[in-house]
């Protein structure tokens, strides 16, 4: 992107926000190195219920809510399980109507939503559900079937992007609006791709790596959609080209990418600050996954289950990251 587009960018986000092996030399910096790694730790919290991966997760309020994906024995799951951070404890949620891996989840207010996926059968699914209370309640279905995409919510919305759907990878953006209950669209990512992360702050969102097929198709893109003008920009490359990862976005405005597969899984952890418009290696992920489920509550980002090594391989693993800054 241009010196003056990005200058721009920056600006107008200012004045909104105010098999666990070392991953070997697989790193492709694109188009700059991240400033040096953060010295804080990941710390290790109680595992999950379940191992799995190829989840769903999404945060409301202390609560993170972990839905779908595989078990060992490559069943896809509907199991729903709740980890209460603020009391360090994990207890059994409702199961979703339908088993689905690579499904996509986010928050809106206080409640959790969850999208497509892929059915036991390998199709997209075009499913979408509301935790309310003790039961997933169904919502509007997707335009179409979805899977392996990403799920941000901005500003009461939440924008479905990339990803995989009947026809291979997806180039329309599906848009649900919790308040109408119905469905709207947008033009995709330029960078067609799927198994990538997301995450929304400051009006914008953005996609974060993926790839366009297998475990030696993964990118280094980063792009931001501006609902306000429907249109996309390119932002410096995410420094570490994988696939397979999830991203969150920090209360203090900081875009975390975390995890991924190619011939190993991916230890590292980069946080774009949205305010310089520059990455930051973090602390690595001492369990490196693909997989797995990336959320932030506050500056603090959880890592959970997730694949230990590339291919079907699950974790029970939840690690976090207690970041720099606060807004509590």
């Amino acid at each position: 992107m241009h010196r003056t587009m990005m200058a721009i960018l920056v600006g107008v986000l200012v004045s909104v926000t105010g098999c666990t092996g070392t991953p070997t030399a697989r790193r492709d910096t694109g188009t700059g190195s991240p400033a040096a790694a953060s010295g804080i730790d990941w710390r290790r919290l109680p595992p999950a219920p379940s191992s799995r991966t190829e989840v769903a997760a999404a945060a409301s309020g202390t609560r993170i809510v972990v839905v779908g994906g595989y078990r060992a024995d490559g069943a896809t799951l509907a199991s729903t399980e709740i980890l209460d951070t603020a009391a360090g404890v994990w207890q059994r949620g409702p199961d979703l109507p339908v088993a689905v891996n690579h499904a996509m989840a986010a928050t809106v207010g206080d409640t959790v939503y969850v999208f497509g996926g892929h059915l036991a059968d390998g199709r997209p699914s075009t499913g979408a559900y509301r935790l309310d209370g003790t039961a997933w309640q169904p919502v509007a279905s997707l335009p179409e079937g979805r899977a392996a995409g990403t799920a941000v919510a901005l500003d009461g919305l939440v924008y479905l992007a990339a990803g995989l759907g009947p026809a291979g990878l997806a180039g329309e953006m599906f848009i649900y609006d919790p308040a109408t209950d119905g469905w709207s669209s947008a033009p995709g990512p330029p960078t067609r791709r799927e198994h990538l992360g997301g995450a929304g702050f400051g009006g914008l969102v953005y996609t974060v790596g993926g790839r366009t097929g297998g475990l030696d198709t993964n990118l280094s893109a980063f792009e931001a959609f501006d609902p306000r003008t429907r249109h996309w920009v390119s932002l410096p490359d995410l420094p570490t080209r994988r696939g397979g990862l999830a991203a969150t976005a920090t209360c203090t405005g900081r875009v975390v990418a975390v995890g991924g597969e190619a011939a190993t899984t991916f230890a590292e952890a980069e946080a774009f600050d949205i305010r310089t418009g520059t990455w930051q290696a973090l602390a690595p992920l001492p369990t490196p996954r693909h997989g797995l489920g990336v959320v932030a509550i506050g500056d603090v980002v959880y890592a959970l289950a997730g694949g230990p090594e590339p291919g079907l391989h699950v974790a029970d693993t939840v690690e976090a990251l207690d970041l720099p800054g606060s807004c509590r």
